[in-house]
């Protein structure tokens, strides 16, 4: 007898889906202020309790999904090059707020994110420090400030500024500094 296959991800997998999909749907279809967690579990088929037990409110649940597809667990750039590694992560997070639908999340995320600090936040900070904090170049003041900043900035109120320049204008200035 053969081993039984496995389903990779399993239901929590598929349910996770499910929400990332209907958030993104619901928020091209009537923009990230007025989706709520009952709309999204209506749309994803799920319990709206499901939804509430992972991110307890809309505003967490858009800052989440905003940045899911840079998933804090995926490969960083470590070519032992600093500046060519800074591109390379920059250039990566301007192509995911140059999708107009990761730029709506993470507008409508930011805008109910208040005093605390987002889990995206926390994420960009410890990749770049990840980054360049190895090499002492950097510390996290100078890659918020310097290089996220400025992308998020633009992917909020100047998305057509997102141009495939600016990583290297950044990072260049960053490290001049």
């Amino acid at each position: 007898m053969s081993a039984p296959v496995r389903r990779t991800g399993g239901r929590s997998a598929a349910v996770l889906s499910s929400i990332r999909f209907a958030v993104e749907e619901l928020v091209r279809e009537r923009g990230a202020e007025k989706v709520t967690i009952p709309l999204v579990a209506e749309r994803a088929g799920v319990n709206p309790t499901s939804v509430y037990r992972r991110w307890g409110d809309a505003a967490t649940m858009l800052n989440d999904i905003a940045t899911y597809r840079l998933d804090p667990a995926r490969e960083l750039p470590r070519t032992g090059d600093l500046r060519a590694d800074l591109i390379a992560w920059c250039r990566e997070i301007v192509e995911h707020y140059r999708k107009p639908i990761n730029a709506a999340l993470l507008r409508g995320g930011s805008a109910s994110a208040g005093e605390q600090e987002t889990e995206c936040l926390r994420n960009r900070r410890a990749e770049g420090l990840a980054i360049a904090g190895e090499a002492g170049a950097l510390d996290a003041d100078d890659i918020i400030d310097g290089l996220v900043g400025p992308i998020v900035y633009r992917a909020i109120f100047l998305p057509w500024t997102l141009d495939e320049d600016l990583p290297v204008r950044l990072v260049d200035k960053v490290l001049a500094a």
